[in-house]
């Protein structure tokens, strides 16, 4: 064995710290920004655990409130408090020139209009888990491009082509594309599930909208009753 070689071993760490503290500054920096996404991408799928649970649960309460026919009066909380007191409003604010199916449209758009205000707060943050999804395989990348250039440099200089000259180099390198797959692939499927989350809390929102409308378009003597208090 060249005890030369013996040094260049014992100098480099191959655990996950070593192999960050030893990498080169670009690469370094790489591997911060991914842990950076990796903080941000988790923050927001707990946040989003959370406020979509509540908004199933609100989903669920305005589905048993139509179903039933129950008076839209009284305390309604989130998502469907909004929806509530969009449809309150709007059915309020009629003429006796509308027909029914003018009423029943105005006052579904305006439950819409509602929702599509609440659905785009919950979103809000979707957008950065696609992001990283997309994008962290490739700045991983880009780190794995750097450190590899930077053991063909130490070839280079060393004129040694041996396994203790290029193999820190290409370690760190391949770490940082580790670090770029452990960023991504949790983000996409993250994105994936509380997407669909907040599509199905919207489609369950959207279908007694419809219901509510009906409802609210047939009951016009209590509309005026209402408007005169």
């Amino acid at each position: 064995m060249d005890p030369t070689q013996a040094p260049i071993e014992a100098a480099h760490d191959f655990s996950f710290l070593g192999l960050f503290l030893q990498a080169d500054p670009i690469v370094k920096g790489v591997m911060i920004l991914l842990v950076i996404a990796s903080i941000a991408c988790w923050t927001v799928v707990f946040e989003k655990i959370i406020r979509l649970a509540a908004a199933r649960r609100q989903a669920k309460a305005f589905a048993t409130l139509v179903r039933s026919g129950g008076s839209l009066d009284g305390e309604h909380r989130g998502i469907a408090g909004h929806v509530v007191k969009a449809a309150i409003d709007a059915w309020r604010d009629q003429d006796s020139s509308e027909t029914r199916a003018e009423r029943r449209d105005r006052i579904e758009r305006a439950m819409k209009g509602a929702l599509t205000l609440e659905v785009k707060r919950l979103r809000t943050g979707l957008s950065l888990l696609a992001t990283s999804g997309s994008t962290a395989p490739f700045v991983g990348l880009f780190g794995t491009v750097w450190g590899i250039m930077n053991s063909f440099s130490s070839i280079a200089r060393s004129q040694d082509t041996s396994l203790a000259v290029v193999a820190p180099g290409i370690a760190e390198a391949l770490f940082a594309t580790a670090i770029g797959l452990v960023v991504a692939i949790p983000a996409v499927m993250a994105y994936n599930k509380l997407s669909s989350d907040v599509s199905g809390i919207q489609s369950t929102f959207s279908s007694y909208i419809s219901v509510l409308g009906n409802r609210l378009a047939r009951d016009r003597a209590g509309a005026h009753r209402a408007a005169a208090e």
